[in-house]
């Protein structure tokens, strides 16, 4: 629950104590019950962890409704609580407000513990000025939580293996994760914008930067993360042609100083894309800039047989993260219970484990979607011969039972 006011004999505020809390509410908890005389100390409770919840466009919303029904569920097991407040962004904001970035929204997820975005995005926004689209709240929301590292896990489940564009023998046992650098980068980088050459030609141009202090944050991430798997991070970059390039091989070279026990591998990344294809397992933890990792997360997307079973985590150092499906808002199938909600199931987990410290809740909900799919339940994008075809309010009910019904 939220700070509240207690009845007694004087007026006595009930704190949570740092234990409980996330790390972005820990870092700002000023208040402890041991620094204060016995007689006044408050009364130590569990507070509610603070999720803002951008269901956003096209399926959004209904996803969005599944993942919160199973976050709770698993939650209740686990004795842990949580207060969601509900925000516009992307089209949805913008037909209400004109922007796709509300200054409330924002603010909102400032004060939250972690976010929790659906999908944004549709056919009606698609003829806006480029810098009023949907996309571009996203962006913006990234970039106003300092959410710099974006971390895409591509595993291949083996009961979706035969799912995949690719051969069972090469993607089965697939399990990698890509780290994103999503702040810089060619996306971000000014100058940008359209000019005219002295032929009267229109031109448009962009520009790729990155400075080393940009390349070291991300390392640092990549590096952890691959410590936490099997100990190889690949850095994949263009630097026989961009001097962009050329820096981040070699920053990412010094940060490796740092992590000996991380093998370090570089990469180009025409190399990697085909690389990916044609012997996936060879990756473990891939590190990479923004525009270079929006392709390969995607590549790497369709070796799993669905982008709607893959989850992803936006972080930073010193706020909440932003937690989002890897898919987009599906505008041709939204309202008519066709949609996936398990790549928003494991978002959700990946925000418990990532952004909440609650590895328990976030375990309860991964087993929830195993179960489901070991018992051959499938949405229309995964269906198979011998499956059983269910829409998405059918599949958050069997998700639901399967947490409350687990026998751990």
């Amino acid at each position: 629950m939220d700070w509240v006011t207690m009845s007694s004999a004087g007026s006595q505020r009930v704190h949570a104590c740092a234990g409980c809390m996330s790390p972005a509410r820990a870092r700002a908890h000023l208040f402890c019950s041991r620094q204060q005389p016995a007689h006044r100390r408050p009364v130590i409770t569990c507070m509610a962890h603070k999720i803002t919840v951008l269901p956003g466009d096209g399926i959004g919303p209904e996803i969005t409704k599944v993942a919160l029904n199973a976050l709770e569920a698993a939650g209740k097991l686990e004795n842990e609580e949580f207060q969601f407040s509900e925000e516009l962004v992307g089209g949805a904001a913008i037909d209400a407000t004109g922007k796709p970035l509300p200054e409330q929204t924002l603010e909102t997820c400032k004060q939250s513990d972690a976010v929790l975005l659906a999908a944004i995005g549709g056919y009606q926004w698609d003829t806006l000025p480029a810098d009023q689209r949907p996309e571009r709240g996203l962006l913006a929301l990234r970039a106003g939580l300092n959410a710099f590292a974006n971390l895409r896990p591509a595993i291949v489940l083996p009961q979706l293996a035969d799912a995949s564009s690719l051969k069972r023998e090469i993607v089965e046992g697939t399990d990698i994760m890509i780290v994103r650098e999503l702040v810089g980068g060619i996306y971000f980088g000014q100058p940008r914008g359209f000019k005219t050459n002295d032929k009267g030609e229109k031109l448009g141009f962009n520009t790729m930067i990155y400075s080393e202090s940009e390349v070291e944050r991300i390392a640092h991430v990549a590096f952890k993360s691959a410590q936490k798997r099997q100990k190889k991070l690949c850095s994949v970059e263009k630097s026989n042609v961009l001097e962009v390039s050329q820096l981040w091989k070699e920053v990412v070279t010094r940060v490796a100083k740092e992590y000996p026990d991380v093998e370090l591998s570089h990469m180009y990344i025409d190399n990697a894309a085909m690389q990916l294809l044609r012997n996936p397992k060879v990756f473990d933890t891939i590190v990479t800039g923004n525009i270079f990792g929006d392709i390969l997360s995607d590549e790497a997307s369709m070796l799993t047989g669905s982008l709607g079973m893959l989850p992803s985590a936006s972080i930073s150092n010193d706020g909440p993260g932003i937690f989002e499906p890897v898919h987009g808002s599906a505008p041709d199938i939204a309202g008519q219970d066709k949609a996936n909600p398990m790549a928003m199931v494991l978002s959700a987990a990946m925000m418990c484990r990532y952004g909440l410290n609650l590895p328990k809740v976030a375990d309860r909900l991964e087993a929830a979607v195993t179960a489901a799919l070991d018992a051959g339940y499938r949405t229309g994008d995964l269906m198979s011969s011998g499956m059983k075809q269910v829409g998405c309010i059918e599949l958050g009910d069997i998700l639901v039972k399967q947490i409350t019904e687990a026998k751990h």
